[in-house]
């Protein structure tokens, strides 16, 4: 009998060590997979405290426009019109509140987060776009901005001091993709300084990517996905109807949300809804694509794109305000890499990230639509081994 209990002890202990074994076997399999999922990218951290506090009671709308100029300063465009009663009380008649009002649509802010410049908004002279969309800085310091709701059809030019400059293309014009006068709900615009050009990303209503004089708004070429002639025959399935386990279109959807050149003057558009970047030569010339996110539908997932500040721009970035992070691919191979970010309304997260951009130093900025409202830093601390999925990227203690 004791031999019985001796054998069945045994046989016990025998499994327990087997389990227990196979257990730290598990472990240092799930410790090795972690940390061969390790890469080596551009490392950020999300800065709480940046930008500092508007004045004058001012909040911001949609965020919807986002460049660095050529002094590091960060300069945003927001909706004025996108706020609620409830957020500018007390610019009602009469106030309903001592807080607050809407701040001028343009602002521009240092690399420390102070507010420098506050101007924009209907005047003489020009058409204020409908719903402001899209900003860059040239290197002339001329200040660019798009349109994409209603009528807009056309593209602003102002100072810095936001003293009106220039109007290309006319409000209220029918809409095409091959109108070499006018633009379609124009989304974003880059200039290129070496030609003294201008990309518009066109857009909302149109889908290709057009070029223009920078200075004189002349037209110069325009494109479609793949480098073809635009089409707009179909609206019904250009326009909606994305289905991901269905071949590639051979035209964008609408929106065309970004067309923007790296430093060795490739073009890279994003074709929003259709989850893919295409990449150009300055002419057109298809080259190649990448989809992200072929799953993601609605309002897609490739929404803007920045590069890294080494010379070659090794690095991009892409924001997808869809799925709420920022994907860092290798420039040459567009491999993903990494991705931060989460969704959510505390610092490092993110609620709809519509524009990207990156200063001298290598920092990222980011603008927030719908209601997310908001401008964010992330600060670059070197390359260096990071989790492909990094979530909130959060300052070290």
């Amino acid at each position: 009998m004791r031999q019985g209990r001796f054998k069945i002890t045994a046989i016990g202990v025998t499994v327990l060590v087997a389990v227990l074994a196979l257990g730290l076997s598990a472990r240092a399999l799930d410790q090795a997979a972690a940390k061969t999922d390790m890469v080596t990218a551009p490392r950020f951290e999300v800065d709480p405290m940046w930008p500092k506090p508007l004045p004058n009671n001012w909040v911001i709308g949609q965020a919807i426009g986002l460049t660095v100029d050529a002094r590091d300063h960060i300069w945003m465009v927001h909706r004025v019109d996108s706020l609620t009663v409830n957020e500018v009380g007390q610019q009602q008649n009469p106030p309903v509140a001592e807080c607050c009002k809407a701040a001028p649509p343009v602002l521009e802010f240092d690399a420390e987060g102070n507010l420098l410049r506050s101007w924009g908004g209907p005047g003489q002279g020009y058409e204020w776009p409908n719903s402001n969309h899209g900003l860059f800085v040239d290197h002339k310091g001329i200040v660019w901005m798009g349109g994409n709701v209603g009528t807009d059809r056309q593209i602003l030019k102002f100072t810095q001091d936001g003293k009106f400059v220039a109007q290309f293309g006319k409000a209220g014009q029918e809409i095409s993709s091959n109108d070499t006068q006018n633009f379609g709900r124009p989304a974003k615009i880059f200039v290129d300084a070496k030609e003294n050009e201008a990309y518009i990303a066109d857009g909302y209503g149109n889908k290709r990517v057009i070029v223009i004089d920078g200075d004189t708004g002349a037209y110069k070429r325009h494109w479609g996905a793949y480098g073809n002639k635009p089409d707009d025959k179909d609206p019904g399935l250009l326009a909606g109807g994305y289905n991901p386990d269905a071949p590639l279109i051979k035209q964008f959807r609408s929106p065309v949300h970004c067309a923007d050149m790296s430093v060795d003057g490739l073009v890279y558009v994003c074709d929003r809804p259709n989850d893919r970047l295409q990449v150009f030569t300055r002419e057109g010339k298809f080259i190649k694509e990448k989809v992200i996110a072929p799953r993601t539908l609605g309002d897609g997932s490739i929404w803007d794109v920045a590069f890294s500040k080494d010379p070659q721009q090794k690095y991009m970035y892409i924001a997808d305000g869809k799925n709420e992070r920022i994907y860092v691919l290798l420039r040459d191979t567009l491999e993903v890499l990494t991705t931060f970010g989460d969704g959510g309304r505390q610092p490092g997260q993110f609620f709809a990230v519509h524009s990207i951009a990156t200063d001298s130093k290598g920092n990222i900025y980011t603008t927030e639509t719908y209601h997310g409202r908001r401008l964010q830093k992330f600060v670059y601390k070197g390359i260096g081994q990071v989790p492909r999925d990094q979530g909130v990227v959060w300052p070290k203690k």
